[in-house]
């Protein structure tokens, strides 16, 4: 394909943009687009070890800018309120996940589970400046029609409300407490089309809303957020298929194979140790026969999800490369947090179990749109290779995410960075490379939450060479697990209450624990996180749910 070559160039002049008025009309102001993975593995796709045929994504992540050191919250509504408001998930209403909210959260600020009215969202502030806003997807920051995608500065959205849904929509309901709610241009849907499946639908609306809102010349903002491949792992038949009998020596040499590849893609350094394995019922060689084969189904059809949301990446890029504008848009891609390491009948049951009783599961209907399943801790720990941990931690497993950005302006175009950054680092490096201001507490006459995030413009562009310094202090927190990192050092608690002090920069798999070694770095980050905390508005939960 074209794409692959992006021929086309931004103007340079883009180095300095975020001086330029908010009202400019340049003809050539990129256009953005984000892209979601729904719980997505560091180590799943090509580009990142992976041996998942995912040829769409490895191409642009080879001629962009691959971020190992890229981080979000640890699961995925908090990451993408981080996403659109430039700022921190207890500042932006998200603290805790609606789903789970502790009794000590309900009713406080930051804690809402919904967007907050006085964020001003990344896409509000596009449109403001003249952009047509495009979103297509999972939202999962508020399930109202006041907390729709289209009212919160989306133009044209089809937005599956939710955090979770049947990929096939069998499941379509005007009613939160009965099925899942999908809103076209937010009004609730009562029906889905017969053949509708997840990646398929989510971005065939993103291609017809950039093709059909072309005419205006206007630039676009486009967020397209996959479910694929959260729970439950559900994929048409033939391309499960694909995959079939690739899994079949477990997830412990699967695990090895994609460290290896990292190593000879450059992703890990020279004697780099990865953390150790916490292994369900043993290792693989202790399943039975029986347990070998659903688990490597299993893995199958969480490929088969991978897999089909990369082609429909490609019809994207299709689509965008037809209208003449791929070699104008900025592309990001992430996913939105470490790994799922569930399993609906052990870890997961208390949460999944009533939609488990209902289903399929037999092997032979594992996929389909009347199972339910999910692929478990060993799978997703292979995904988060070299790293600590999964989904539901802020450990780097839980937060150190696959992502890269493929700019044709950015002087590290087929680079890969190891530089930290964070989710909330998106909203205000858009506005700064679209000229839009955003500094300060008041827009479009209203009070909002000032951007915290820092943009990576002049890291991009060069003419820095990193975004974080080393006395910055970066924090988070969820489900009373939390850490801070500052340089190189990080400290984490896993929801235990214990601090532990890990340097990133030499040991990114957290597995040399150097609090005693360091007693006077470990006090000073830990009371950094303190300060962090009340600055943020943290309220540790009194229960948090179980995790694996």
């Amino acid at each position: 394909m074209k794409f692959v070559r992006r021929i086309g160039t931004l103007v340079t002049a883009l180095v300095a943009i975020s001086t330029a008025p908010v009202q400019a009309k340049d003809a050539r102001r990129p256009n953005f687009l984000i892209i979601i993975a729904d719980d997505l593995g560091f180590s799943d796709i090509g580009a990142f070890g992976g041996e998942i045929d995912t040829p769409n994504l490895d191409r642009l992540a080879m001629t962009g800018m691959r971020m190992t050191g890229f981080h979000t919250a640890p699961t995925c509504s908090p990451t993408r309120s981080m996403l659109l408001s430039g700022t921190d998930n207890h500042r932006a209403g998200l603290g805790n996940m609606a789903e789970v909210l502790a009794p000590n959260q309900k009713g406080k600020p930051g804690h809402e589970g919904y967007l907050r009215a006085d964020i001003a969202t990344l896409a509000e502030r596009m449109s403001a400046a003249g952009y047509r806003t495009l979103f297509s997807g999972k939202w999962h920051l508020g399930l109202t029609d006041a907390q729709d995608p289209h009212a919160r500065g989306f133009q044209y959205s089809f937005a599956l409300r939710q955090g979770g849904h049947n990929h096939f929509g069998t499941d379509v309901s005007t009613d939160p407490a009965k099925g899942s709610i999908y809103a076209l241009n937010g009004k609730p849907l009562d029906r889905l089309p017969a053949d509708f499946y997840s990646s398929d639908a989510f971005a065939g609306h993103m291609v017809d809303q950039i093709r059909s809102t072309a005419k205006s010349r206007k630039p676009f903002f486009g967020y397209l957020a996959f479910t694929a491949p959260h729970w439950p792992l559900q994929a048409p038949a033939e391309d499960i298929a694909k995959y079939r009998g690739r899994y079949d020596d477990g997830f412990e040499a699967l695990r090895l194979r994609r460290l290896k590849r990292q190593a000879e893609l450059g992703l890990l350094a020279d004697g780099t140790v990865p953390h150790s394995l916490r292994l369900t019922e043993g290792g693989w060689d202790s399943l039975t026969a029986a347990q070998k084969k659903v688990a490597a189904r299993d893995m199958e059809i969480y490929a088969a999800m991978v897999d089909r949301m990369d082609r429909n990446v490609g019809r994207v890029l299709a689509a965008l490369e037809d209208s003449g504008e791929l070699d104008n848009t900025i592309i990001l891609f992430m996913a939105d947090n470490g790994a799922e390491a569930l399993d609906v009948e052990t870890t997961g049951a208390k949460m999944l179990g009533k939609w488990a009783a209902q289903a399929d599961n037999s092997l032979a209907n594992r996929g389909a749109a009347t199972s339910y399943v999910t692929y478990g801790a060993n799978w997703a720990q292979a995904a988060t290779a070299p790293s600590w941990r999964v989904k539901g931690y802020a450990t780097e497993g839980g937060t150190r995410v696959v992502s890269f950005i493929n700019w044709p302006g950015s002087k590290r175009q087929g680079q890969t960075s190891g530089a930290f950054l964070s989710v909330a680092d998106v909203a205000p490096t858009f506005l700064d490379l679209a000229g839009v201001r955003y500094a300060g507490t008041r827009f479009a006459g209203r009070d909002v939450r000032e951007i915290t995030g820092k943009s990576w413009a002049s890291y991009l562009t060069g003419q820095a060479d990193r975004v974080y310094g080393p006395d910055d202090a970066f924090g988070t927190e969820l489900f009373g697990s939390r850490a801070l990192r500052q340089g190189d050092w990080k400290v984490t608690d896993i929801g235990d209450g214990a601090w532990r002090l890990f340097n990133i920069a030499r040991d990114p798999g957290e597995t040399n624990d150097l609090s005693l070694d360091e007693p006077d770095r470990l006090k000073a980050l830990s009371a950094a996180w303190e300060d962090y905390a009340k600055r943020m508005g943290v309220i540790m939960p009194d229960q948090a749910p179980y995790r694996p």
